[in-house]
């Protein structure tokens, strides 16, 4: 008889998606109306409106802080959208967020050649701060800059 598994870690490859549902529930609990894009490898996961404006959010999940950070590369840093870094943690610890324009991250990020291409990673360290922890208030800057789409 096969016994159950007790590993209580997710598997890696749905984290993104768990962290674009935690983003989208954060967002809602702060009036936005929260719409979620479909497939891979997208440059816009989430719109967030309020007021009949819209902000682009682009979520980046990990799954616990031993990871080193998201992995991203300058070149898919794009103005005009909000980056939200999230951390799920482990089930007895509430995700962690840090929010960004794109100004405020691509200078952060470090890239590298790898037996498997280029690559790049935005270390944890490298934001977890002030500036950018739980900072939600940045997309309601963003709502109210002129990038936003009004409707």
């Amino acid at each position: 008889m096969l016994k159950p598994k007790n590993s209580a870690k997710p598997q890696s490859n749905n984290s993104h998606l768990a962290g674009e549902y935690f983003v989208a529930a954060e967002l809602y609990k702060r009036g936005y109306s929260v719409a979620m894009t479909l497939g891979n490898a997208k440059a816009i996961d989430l719109f967030a409106e309020k007021g009949l404006r819209t902000v682009n959010v682009q979520v980046k999940a990990i799954s616990f802080r031993k990871n080193v950070g998201w992995p991203m590369l300058k070149a898919k840093i794009f103005d005009r959208i909000v980056y939200v870094m999230v951390c799920l943690n482990d089930e007895n610890t509430p995700p962690t967020y840090f929010i960004a324009r794109a100004d405020e991250i691509r200078d952060k990020v470090k890239e590298y050649d790898s037996k498997g291409g280029y690559r790049g990673i935005l270390n944890y360290g490298a934001i977890n701060s002030d500036e950018f922890k739980s900072r939600w208030d940045k997309i309601d800057a963003a709502l109210l800059s002129p990038d936003a789409s009004a409707v």
